[in-house]
């Protein structure tokens, strides 16, 4: 069979695309392209920049040229020429040495901007002047962070005159990461290019800079400890026509800054790669704003196509470009800022993802897994059906069915139901929910012959479904919710609530009594009004009284809750004290019953009335740890003696209680307080179980005392109970006397306490004791 309404995937999955049409996602593209922008404009994506130019300078590793010789000034050269900072002179024999060895050129990166002995001057001044074509010292600009005051720095004027100048300053970032170089520097109206420029013989354009190229390794750029050349160690071939770098490349002398890539990087070498990347060919650093601007191009066209995997694939690709590209073209010298570009595209492709994503969820959650039929979530999101009534179905034994069923069998058990139900109304949206349940709004025409509709499809479930050859029995009831501008979640829960009550009363269907709904706002607030009429008195305590029939005078009575609304008037407590047991919110109520109780039983022992208050404990109490301590507490603020006190549990709450509660139980015995097993005879209880609850009662159900005259059975019940409780040492309260052949019949087995209507109906505290203070005068009068 044919789903009667797969229609609806299509409607679900359409509210995607219509969700993303081209105008929302042209919408994402504008925020997403204003972020990149800001994000480009105040370089927020810098380090995460750092890190993929790192990740491709590693890809990229090379060599460097071998053009350039660096001579450091390192831990061995420390080691056997001693005495830092070296005496100017043994510079001056390192010029020497070089020059002798055929160096191209000589860079200091060692600054000689002061006067030291004079003695020392004069060598190193000498050995300028023998090779001032070949030697070039450094400048360098110093920056005031605070006052922002610019300090040049520049050698001896003796020195300077016999050599070329060339910058030395490094441009740093928040990490202290040098990842450019200047060409040049302002020094004073004067234009000086640094030592990478001059080292590579390139003029850039003034007051520009250029990235280093960090993929080439600097472990291959030759290095030399200045102790070998100064003692001629070194073979004169390792400089003959090439440049050479002299500088401190021993961490001692703090001559140090951080690589990209982690560690520390000797000063020497950041002007050595600098130089190295001019070697290979000016570089060009096109910034963020061309990878951001073909990216807004290719998003634009991921947005105009209409298949989701195809906008997908076109972002993906992009991200591949943007993670890939600067590779080929850092090796072409040109350098890129992607993060901008990248973050445009997760924008993008994520939002878009997460609609896809959404839209899938949303189209699965209005389904149901078995039978693909929309559900009842779908049925809630509905807009439509509000003037049309609202019809729910229940499969009664559904449950008991599909826990016999596999899968696919289950699937077209749902295939049939579904097809009764939508039977002469073709086009009818039925929504299907779990455990049976199937609800449809009626339309125009149905709606005026519902009540034969109803009849004649009961009538077509009452033929069985085959499912592989077994014939399948359905039970089906119907609820109606008359149309009406309530949601519909809540017209649904309206139409269940007819359709259990139609099953409970037999009834093929059942229309919602609208009328139930005034009472509505009642049921909700039921809890918080019945906290609320404790906290104002509203509640109050009658007393049925209890006579001992030996005596016959009264020696207790039960409290029993009250509760007298001020709109409402009196409320049953079946309603009341149910909800508060359900709800777990028993404690109050019992907690203020039980203190009312002990302080007027107190009240009236205290005026010479031997009295007893017996007060039904909930089972939900029963494990409180703190009950004892709570009863303790009460009776003694009260003054009341414990033997006064009856706590009354149900028989059924005395069977389920565990060892550990039964604890609890003795705990409150010991203290003195008497426990009465309340309704004997409705549970199941053993004589074992008898002997093990620390009861000092027995309350026989009304039930079997009220039947004693009509029937020989309960009268055999009540005298065995009786007889029974008093071999265990119980005495024994019989519930529900009503007339005097009752309460004689009770003597006469021996039953020790009467209660019921006879006896005295349930009244307030100031009318028992008024009969109380009666019958004890009568008793002293008597006595006197």
């Amino acid at each position: 069979m044919a789903n009667p309404d797969m229609g609806w995937f299509a409607k679900a999955r359409s509210r995607f695309e219509e969700g993303s049409r081209p105008q929302r996602r042209f919408g994402l593209l504008l925020w997403a392209t204003l972020i990149a922008v800001i994000c480009g404009t105040v370089d927020l994506g810098h380090p995460l920049e750092a890190v993929l130019r790192t990740s491709r300078n590693l890809i990229r590793e090379h060599n460097a040229s071998g053009q350039i010789v660096i001579v450091g000034i390192d831990d061995k050269s420390l080691a056997e020429l001693p005495g830092w900072p070296w005496p100017r002179g043994r510079h001056g024999e390192l010029a020497d040495a070089l020059a002798e060895a055929g160096a191209r050129r000589i860079f200091f990166d060692l600054n000689f901007d002061a006067p030291s002995v004079p003695e020392e001057d004069e060598k190193l001044e000498a050995a300028l002047t023998r090779h001032s074509s070949k030697l070039v010292l450094p400048t360098l600009a110093i920056t005031d962070q605070m006052t922002e005051r610019r300090t040049l720095v520049y050698p001896l004027a003796r020195f300077a005159r016999h050599a070329q100048l060339g910058f030395i300053g490094v441009y740093y970032d928040f990490r202290g990461v040098a990842w450019n170089l200047p060409y040049d520097s302002d020094m004073g109206g004067t234009r000086q290019p640094s030592f990478a420029a001059k080292l590579a013989n390139v003029a850039g354009p003034p007051g520009q800079s250029f990235p280093i190229d960090y993929s080439i390794a600097p472990q291959s750029i030759p290095l030399v400890s200045a102790a070998d050349v100064i003692k001629r160690r070194v073979p004169k071939q390792t400089f003959a026509g090439k440049d050479v770098l002299i500088g401190a490349t021993s961490h001692q002398l703090a001559d140090t800054f951080l690589a990209p890539a982690g560690g520390m990087l000797a000063g020497p070498y950041l002007h050595a790669l600098g130089a190295e990347t001019l070697i290979s060919g000016a570089p060009k650093a096109l910034g963020w704003f061309i990878p951001v601007l073909l990216t807004v191009a290719l998003c634009a066209f991921a947005c105009l196509l209409r298949k989701v995997g195809l906008r997908i694939l076109v972002l993906a690709t992009g991200m591949a470009l943007c993670l890939l590209a600067p590779i080929a073209l850092e090796a072409m010298r040109l350098y890129v800022d992607v993060v901008p570009a990248l973050i445009m595209l997760v924008i993008v492709g994520g939002r878009l993802a997460w609609m896809r994503h959404r839209a899938s969820v949303s189209a699965k959650a209005v389904l149901h897994p078995v039978s693909g039929l929309p559900n009842l979530a779908a049925l809630r999101e509905t807009q439509d059906g509000h003037k049309r009534p609202l019809v729910a179905a229940r499969i009664t034994n559904f449950a008991e069915i599909a826990s016999s069923l596999a899968a696919d069998q289950e699937r077209a058990l749902i295939q049939q139901i579904a097809s009764r139900l939508t039977l002469g109304s073709a086009g009818q949206k039925l929504f299907h929910g779990d455990e049976g349940v199937f609800a449809w709004f009626a339309d125009d025409e149905m709606a005026v012959t519902l009540t034969d509709h109803l009849n004649a499809m009961h009538g077509l479930f009452r033929s069985p479904v085959i499912l592989a050859d077994t014939q399948v029995d359905l039970t089906i009831v119907f609820g109606v919710e008359a149309g009406s501008d309530r949601s519909p979640s809540n017209r649904l829960g309206s139409a269940l609530v007819a359709a259990d009550e139609a099953a409970v009363e037999g009834l093929r269907w059942k229309e919602y009594d609208s009328a139930r709904l005034k009472e509505a706002p009642w049921r909700l607030s039921l809890l918080s009004q019945l906290d609320a009429a404790i906290d104002s008195g509203e509640l109050w305590i009658a007393y049925q009284p209890k006579l001992d029939i030996r005596t016959n005078r009264m020696n207790g009575a039960e409290a029993l809750v009250r509760w007298t609304h001020p709109e409402k008037g009196p409320i049953s407590p079946a309603e009341f004290v149910l909800a508060a047991e359900q709800s777990g919110r028993i404690q109050k109520l019992t907690f203020y019953v039980l203190e009312r109780a002990i302080q007027a039983a107190a009240a009236l022992n205290a005026r010479g009335v031997s009295f007893a208050v017996a007060v039904n404990l909930s089972a939900r109490l029963i494990d409180d740890a703190f009950l004892p301590e709570a009863v303790s507490k009460l009776l003694d603020r009260h003054g009341l003696r414990p033997d006064q006190l009856i706590l009354e549990i149900t028989e059924t709450a005395a069977l389920g209680t565990s060892a550990a509660h039964l604890g609890n139980l003795a705990r409150l015995r010991s203290l003195g307080v008497q426990i009465s097993v309340d309704d004997y005879g409705t549970g199941l209880s053993t004589l074992d179980y008898l002997k093990k609850i620390p009861a000092c009662e027995i309350k026989i159900d009304r039930s079997f005392v009220q039947a004693m005259h009509r029937s020989a059975g309960d009268r055999v019940i009540v005298n065995s109970t009786i007889q029974l409780a008093h071999s265990l040492g119980r005495r024994v309260v019989a519930e529900g006397v009503e007339d005097r052949e009752t309460l004689f019949a009770l003597q006469q087995m021996g039953c020790d306490i009467a209660q019921g209507f006879y006896v005295g109906r349930p009244m307030p505290l100031h009318g028992l004791a008024r009969q109380l203070l009666k019958e004890r005068d009568e008793l002293l009068i008597a006595a006197g």
